[in-house]
This record gives structure tokens, C-alpha cells and sequence, in this order.
């Protein structure tokens, strides 16, 4: 039986991190639980701290499908190759190479204008990606 998971990323500013990625994925930001009005009704119900607030953000898929995405803040910087990367699909992988790139080259102009950055251009078998990082420097690919 498969078992629901959620992608954690460790970040510095959670809540930058987790509108980008809204953005990049066509996510939602969490809504704050039932019963409440703001994540921040929440956090005074369950008495958090104010230092508390702010360290972590979340993303639901709006269908219903995909896993949730949380963002936990930690005091160190991102200092190595990620060992595993989210691959986001933007073109048809039965398309041809060049119909690939139109719709990858689309997709990497609106993400580089809200802060993400361009590393390297792939082609094999057939199928074409593109390496960026995130705000704070995560890999993912464009395919």
C-alpha cells in the first residue's frame, strides 16, 4: 500500500522559498487549519512562541494529488549538490527536441524572473532539460 510523503526543504527564509515555489509548481500556500482565520490565530491557540513563528511554510496542491511541500528554516546555508532534485515536467516528452526547448525556454524566462537561475543546458535520447537552482540555490530541472 503506498504511503502519503511530503518534500521538506531546509531553507533560510521559508516563506520566500515557499512563494517560489507556489509559483514554480502551481501550489497553493497552506491554509491555517480549521477553525481558524490566519496561521497566526493558530499560533497564539497553541501558545508558540513569537521567535517560533515564521519558521516554517507549507504548499498543498489544489487538485488534491501531489504531495505537500514544507519549507523549515535552519541556520546553516545550502553548501552542497543536493542529492536529490524535484524534475519539473513543462514540455511533452514525446515532443520533438526543438518543441522541447520552446516550451523549457518558457518556463526557465518566468522562473528566472522571480529569482530562480539558469546552470546548464542537457540533451539525450530524444529529451532536452534544463538545470536551475531556486532563491536559495536548491537544483531542480525543467524537462
Amino acid at each position: 500500500m503506498p504511503r502519503p510523503f511530503q518534500i521538506t526543504y531546509d531553507a533560510n527564509d521559508p516563506e520566500r522559498l515557499a512563494g517560489f515555489w507556489a509559483e514554480a509548481l502551481g501550489y497553493d500556500l497552506q491554509p491555517p487549519p480549521e477553525g481558524f482565520d490566519s496561521w497566526k490565530a493558530f499560533a497564539d491557540s497553541v501558545g508558540m512562541a513569537e521567535e517560533d513563528r515564521g519558521k516554517y511554510a507549507a504548499l498543498i496542491d489544489p487538485t488534491g494529488t501531489g504531495p505537500r511541500v514544507l519549507f523549515q528554516q535552519v541556520p546553516e546555508a545550502k553548501s552542497a549538490k543536493n542529492r536529490v532534485h524535484l524534475d519539473v515536467a513543462v514540455s511533452e516528452r514525446a515532443a520533438t527536441v526543438e518543441n522541447q526547448r520552446v516550451a523549457i525556454e518558457a518556463e526557465v524566462a518566468r522562473l528566472v524572473a522571480i529569482g530562480a537561475t539558469r546552470l546548464d543546458d542537457n540533451e539525450e535520447h530524444g529529451v532536452t532539460w534544463t538545470v536551475m537552482q531556486d532563491p536559495e540555490g536548491n537544483e531542480f530541472c525543467l524537462s
